[in-house]
C-alpha cells in the first residue's frame, strides 16, 4: 500500500499534520507513507520514523505551469492507494485529483471538491483541549484508522548528536541547562500583525526577571537582527544582562536542539510554540487579535500550556468585524492588549515550571 499525506505551507501546520503519518504507520506498518510538504519546512519533520519519503513542493511549481504539470505527472506515476489532503487549498486539491488514487480524502467545502471521493466535516468549534487544528486532522484520520487509538500529539525526533551539539553550545555560553533555568522567548511573530508590541514584550520580561532567576534566549534568525535590536532598546541594562542574544542556532534543527534544553517558552503564537509543545515543553502563548485562538491553542489546559488573547479580557472587542478587518487593525488592537491584562498569570506560570 502507498499513501500520500499533503500538508503545504507553514512549519506549525507541517509539524501537526505529521501525526497523520504516525497514525497511518501504526495502522498500516508495512505501507509506504510519503509526506508532501514545502521545502523550507522539512527540518521540523526530519528523522520522523513514520515517514518513508518527503515529496517537496517547490516555488517553481506555483509559478510555472509546465513545472507544475511535470510535478503532477510525477505524483500520478507513483500510483498511490490513498491520498489525504490536510492542506485543503487549490494546489493540494489539484495534486489529490491528479494522483488518481482510489481513496482521496479531504474536507467538505474546502479545496477542490471534485478531488475528494471521501469527505469529512471541516470543524468550526473545538470540543477538546486538543484544539481545532488537531481535531480537524483527527476527522481525516477517522476515514482510515479502524483498529488503533488515534494518537493526537505530534513529535519531534532529535538525534543524539543534535542533542550534544546544543548542550555544547550552552556550555560555550557558560550555561548549564541541567542546573540553570533557561526560557525561550518568541519575540517575533511570522509578520508584524502577529507580533506582540516589542515594548510590551520587554515589559513582560522585566517583570519575569524580577520574579525568577532565569536566563532568556531569543528565537530569531540573523536577518531579523534589526527587529531584535529594536526590542533590546526597550530593555533595561539589568535585563539585557540576563539575555543571551547570540545563543541562536544556524538553522531550524539547531533551534529545536536549543529549545530542547530550555524549561519553557513564552511569546508569540507560531512555529516556535508548536515546536516547543512537540518537545513536551510548557508554553505561554500570546495570540494576535486577528487570529482565532481556538484553532491553534492546542492542548491548552491552563497548567502546562496557557494562552491569552485580547478576547479573553474584552469579549466583544471584535463584534461584527471580519478577519480581514481585524488583521488590518491588529496594531491598533495590540496597543490595547497591555501586559497588565495577564502579567500575574505569566509570572505564576513561569515560576511553576522552573527548577
Amino acid at each position: 500500500m502507498k499513501i500520500l499525506v499533503i500538508q503545504q505551507k507553514m512549519i506549525g501546520d507541517v509539524l501537526i499534520s505529521s501525526l497523520i503519518c504516525e497514525n497511518l504507520r501504526n495502522e498500516y506498518p508495512d505501507a509506504q507513507i510519503d509526506y508532501l510538504i514545502n521545502t523550507f519546512t522539512q527540518p521540523v519533520v526530519e528523522n520522523h520514523p513514520a515517514i518513508d519519503n518527503f515529496i517537496l513542493f517547490e516555488d517553481k511549481y506555483r509559478n510555472n505551469i509546465a513545472s507544475l504539470f511535470l510535478f503532477l505527472l510525477k505524483i500520478r506515476n507513483q500510483n498511490y492507494d490513498i491520498v489525504i489532503d490536510a492542506y485543503a487549498k487549490i494546489e493540494s486539491g489539484l495534486i489529490t485529483l491528479f494522483s488518481g488514487a482510489p481513496k482521496r480524502i479531504g474536507y467538505k467545502g474546502k479545496g477542490i471538491q471534485l478531488a475528494y471521493n471521501q469527505k469529512v466535516e471541516y470543524l468550526e468549534k473545538a470540543t477538546t483541549q486538543a484544539g481545532l487544528a488537531i481535531e480537524r486532522r483527527v476527522e481525516l484520520l477517522k476515514k482510515v484508522i479502524h483498529k488503533n487509538k488515534i494518537e493526537i500529539y505530534p513529535k519531534i525526533f532529535l538525534t543524539e548528536q543534535e542533542k550534544k551539539q546544543s548542550l555544547d553550545l550552552f556550555q560555550f555560553y557558560q550555561l548549564n541547562p541541567e542546573t540553570e533555568n533557561c526560557i525561550m522567548i518568541s519575540v517575533l511573530g511570522s509578520e508584524k500583525s502577529k507580533t506582540y508590541p516589542l515594548s510590551y514584550m520587554a515589559q513582560l520580561l522585566e517583570q519575569i526577571s524580577l520574579h525568577t532567576n532565569a536566563t532568556f534566549l531569543l528565537n530569531y534568525t540573523p536577518k531579523q537582527n534589526e527587529e531584535i535590536e529594536e526590542f533590546l532598546g526597550f530593555c533595561s541594562e539589568t535585563l539585557k544582562q540576563r539575555i543571551k542574544k547570540d545563543l541562536i542556532g544556524k538553522d531550524l534543527r539547531n533551534f529545536m536542539g536549543i529549545m530542547n534544553q530550555c524549561q519553557l517558552i513564552i511569546g508569540n503564537d507560531g512555529g516556535a510554540i508548536n515546536i516547543a509543545k512537540a518537545l513536551n515543553k510548557p508554553s505561554f502563548t500570546i495570540f494576535s487579535p486577528w487570529i482565532q485562538k481556538e484553532s491553534w491553542s492546542i492542548f491548552e489546559d491552563g497548567i502546562k500550556h496557557k494562552a491569552v488573547h485580547l478576547k479573553d479580557f474584552i469579549p466583544d472587542f471584535d463584534t461584527h468585524e471580519s478577519k480581514k478587518s481585524l488583521k488590518e487593525k491588529a496594531v491598533t488592537y495590540y496597543s490595547h492588549f497591555t501586559p497588565d491584562f495577564f502579567l500575574k498569570d505569566v509570572i505564576t506560570f513561569t515560576q511553576s515550571h522552573l527548577k
